[in-house]
């Protein structure tokens, strides 16, 4: 029930790995440039109201070093990226995750099985950051409706489940 915020995306920059896969791509003389759309720091497209992504170069990845070590922030009053709008549904999501498994696992039965799986297993399909995050969420959530229908009265017209 994680999700992966700034920390760990610091985290995944600055463990030794990602370095690693760069120098057996590629040799000789290159310049690092990535890509964020930090919730923080970057501004909003006026027409689509997304997050645009800007160029950082390789000097983000010292910042990123210490970004990783304050992981500990992590949901405390500290955390200045616990109070973004995204981190805040985040957590909802794992709120409503909860009390969803919950519900399944005292009503669980032969008849409900296959709902409760697909239930279970809506979270596999909310990937991403920001706007592309936001539309997988969305389409998780009318899924999530038609199946919590479902697992509740499966005598009504039944859910089509992923196994069908």
């Amino acid at each position: 029930m994680a999700y992966k915020d700034e920390y760990e995306v610091a985290r995944l920059y600055t463990d030794g790995e990602f370095m690693e896969n760069l120098q057996r791509q590629f040799a000789g003389d290159y310049k690092l440039k990535l890509h964020l759309a930090p919730p923080i720091l970057a501004k909003r497209d006026p027409e689509t109201g997304h997050l645009q992504k800007q160029e950082f170069g390789a000097w983000i990845l010292p910042v990123f070093k210490v970004l990783a070590k304050l992981k500990g922030l992590r949901g405390t009053k500290w955390d200045i990226f616990g109070y973004t709008k995204e981190r805040k549904h985040e957590r909802q999501l794992i709120e409503d995750y909860v009390a969803t498994v919950e519900e399944i696992a005292g009503k669980l039965d032969a008849e409900r099985h296959a709902v409760a799986v697909e239930l279970a297993s809506l979270p596999d399909d909310i990937r991403g950051y920001g706007h592309i995050k936001e539309a997988n969420i969305a389409r998780a959530k009318g899924r999530e409706k038609e199946l919590i229908q479902a697992f509740r009265d499966p005598q009504a017209a039944p859910a089509r489940t992923a196994a069908e």
